[in-house]
């Protein structure tokens, strides 16, 4: 496609930099051999601000001790608001409260001002935390923006997560400012949080002042909270703190399968350039175009909507179920919203292939012209579906990546034609393979998901991790230097890529992940459980299932009422997403000779793997308790 992103970058590469490449396959070898070379072409080709230059693009390719850009001094958001095209929207709005509303990129630009001003009242200073409790709307956008524009970092959490695993995150990075809402809409449901809200302040000593943002009750108020609408006003112009490349720019978190969830710093600079090479020249994103992908503030795809105004785009926020009161509010939105690129997962696209909607029927369509989808794998039926239900002239940009990364591994390339079930490309600047158990690089055969070399995106460091030890376990043990990312996968003889699921035992429910120390740590508070597993089943082609296990106190019997119990203490402390599909009753959860719990060998099994093949009996503490599950993996493979 000669109008895409991605070749108008290959012609500046040969005018520019007397660079000529046949096709998409040969432009990613250089990309990821001549790194320094790739990256340095993208800092110029997208022309990036920086108030001090840099000294070296690349310190080291030691994946660990890699440093980017020394030198440079910048600052995100000064990208977001450079190229600001007042004859247009900066963002539309949607939610189950409010009709469709539009926000001018002045009328954005005074209030983030406004913002900016009373953190700094507040005290808030460069590197210090603010942390929300707000659903994707656009006052979380204008506090993110608001706290990059002068140096303070931000994280967020979506209030549909309970008060533990919300104190699980903030209490680690010890928050100075605290903005949430009263409640939320979702599915035609109201739900108050102030009570939890008022948990959260009490249980965060660090928090010198909460701000209050009434969304469910325009007229709600708590004691000790600012009201959002009573932030005095802040000055005409908005200015943009200038920052070290890599000044940290928000606190994501990992699933927390064991212990309290990793907290991941990112930088303003390696966000800055890995979202404009992502959305311009991976995702094709146009200038001018409108942005949507559905998502919460608790999801790294909420980030990258945030940042995609760096690529001269406008961006559209749905608030509420995109299903409620049936799937084609989702698809109503993108064509009210007037948007381009349109964003979901497979779990939301089965949903519609389930109810039998036909997208081009139901919603105008006519100005879309990219369907994203990433979270789980996506399968052949429903690339299919796309294309049978949604539009025929339309790039189906499936992907796969990671928070870790705030960003993909295998994508989407408008260079490449499209096979269904099989993402297009290896991402541009992104070393990945698949390995085998020997740390062979293999082609056309299942292997674990490797990064080679650094990128930008890589975390800065891990919150309260002073000598690196969580980092350095969490992804380079496996193969020590290179990035082991905990996904099966497949690079086909064609460049293209099949993602299989996890190979760890992180749970990914329809597309947000979760540890299961999380999990267990809820579960196991029900005073009749005794001890629990949970196993996530998501795999390509298969419907997602997630079953929990529970052994119980003597005499007790698994009854509804039980179930019940267990369902609404996972909805009160972790979330409503991660209620279990299925709950049985088991005599032991088997363990190895260590104590700990067997949850990927029990994932292989329920997936169908010999039981010879995923675990040794003689290094269980209890082998008997598998016999449960061969028997169970017998019936679903029987089903």
């Amino acid at each position: 496609m000669r109008s895409s992103r991605i070749a108008e970058f290959m012609r500046w590469l040969e005018r520019e930099k007397g660079l000529r490449f046949e096709g998409y396959e040969p432009l990613w070898q250089w990309s990821v051999t001549e790194i320094e070379a790739f990256w340095e072409s993208i800092w110029q080709f997208f022309d990036i601000r920086s108030s001090a230059p840099y000294a070296r693009v690349l310190s080291s390719r030691d994946m660990l001790t890699a440093k980017w850009f020394e030198g440079a001094r910048l600052n995100l958001v000064e990208h977001v608001f450079r190229r600001a095209d007042t004859r247009r929207a900066a963002i539309v709005f949607g939610s189950e409260l409010a009709p469709l509303t539009e926000i001018s990129w002045s009328g954005l630009e005074r209030e983030v001002a406004r913002v900016a001003a009373a953190l700094q009242s507040m005290g808030v200073q460069p590197g210090d935390r603010v942390a929300a409790y707000m659903p994707n709307i656009p006052q979380a956008i204008v506090v993110f923006y608001a706290c990059a524009s002068i140096g303070a970092i931000w994280s967020s959490c979506s209030p549909d997560m309970g008060s533990a695993s919300v104190l699980d995150r903030f209490r680690q990075i010890e928050p100075k400012v605290l903005f949430a809402v009263d409640g939320y809409r979702y599915g035609g449901k109201d739900y108050d949080r102030r009570a939890v809200v008022g948990e959260l302040k009490a249980k965060l000593p660090t928090v010198e002042t909460l701000v209050l943002v009434p969304y469910l009750d325009a007229e709600a108020k708590m004691p000790g909270a600012r009201l959002w609408e009573e932030l005095p006003p802040g000055p005409d112009k908005l200015e943009f703190a200038q920052l070290p490349f890599d000044h940290p720019l928000w606190i994501v978190y990992s699933s927390g399968t064991s212990g309290p969830p990793k907290a991941i710093v990112h930088g303003h600079g390696g966000m800055l350039i890995k979202t404009l090479k992502s959305l311009a020249l991976d995702f094709d994103v146009r200038r001018g175009e409108r942005f949507f992908w559905y998502t919460s503030t608790g999801w790294i795809m909420w980030n990258l909507v945030a940042a995609a105004p760096i690529v001269d785009c406008s961006i559209a926020l749905l608030d509420g179920h995109p299903g409620y009161p049936d799937p084609g509010t989702y698809w109503r939105f993108v064509a009210d919203s007037r948007s381009e690129f349109a964003g979901t997962s497979p779990a939301f696209i089965g949903v519609c292939m389930k109810a039998g909607i036909e997208p081009a029927k139901i919603a105008d369509l006519s100005r879309l012209r990219t369907l994203g989808c990433s979270g789980s794998p996506l399968s052949v039926e429903a690339y299919r579906w796309v294309y049978g239900h949604v539009k025929r002239d339309l790039m189906l940009a499936s992907g796969s990546g990671g928070t870790d990364i705030a960003g993909g591994f295998v994508g989407a390339c408008a260079l490449k034609p499209i096979y269904a079930g099989e993402m297009q490309a290896r991402n541009l600047g992104v070393a990945v393979h698949a390995f085998d158990d020997n740390g062979n690089s293999v082609i056309d055969q299942v292997g674990e998901l490797v990064m080679t070399e650094p990128m930008p995106s890589m975390p800065l460091y891990f919150w309260n991790d002073p000598d690196g030890r969580r980092h350095r376990e969490s992804y380079f043990e496996m193969y020590p230097g290179k990035w082991r990312h905990g996904d099966w996968i497949r690079i086909t003889p064609r460049g293209g890529a099949i993602v299989y699921g996890r190979s760890d035992t992180t749970i990914n429910r329809h597309g947000l992940r979760m540890g299961t120390g999380e999990l267990y740590r809820a579960i196991e508070e029900v005073p009749e459980v005794l001890d629990s597993l949970v196993v996530d089943l998501e795999y390509l082609g298969r419907k997602s299932y997630m079953p929990l296990f529970v052994q119980l106190r003597p005499g007790i019997v698994l009854d509804d009422a039980l179930k019940s119990r267990i369902d609404d203490r996972i909805r009160a402390a972790v979330s409503a997403r991660f209620v279990p599909d299925d709950i049985f009753a088991v005599d032991e959860v088997p363990r190895t000779l260590t104590g700990k719990k067997m949850e990927l060998p029990v994932r292989k099994l329920l997936l169908g793997q010999p039981v010879e093949k995923v675990a040794s009996r003689d290094a269980m503490a209890n082998p008997k308790s598998l016999d449960y599950f061969v028997e169970l993996a017998r019936r679903l493979d029987a089903a």
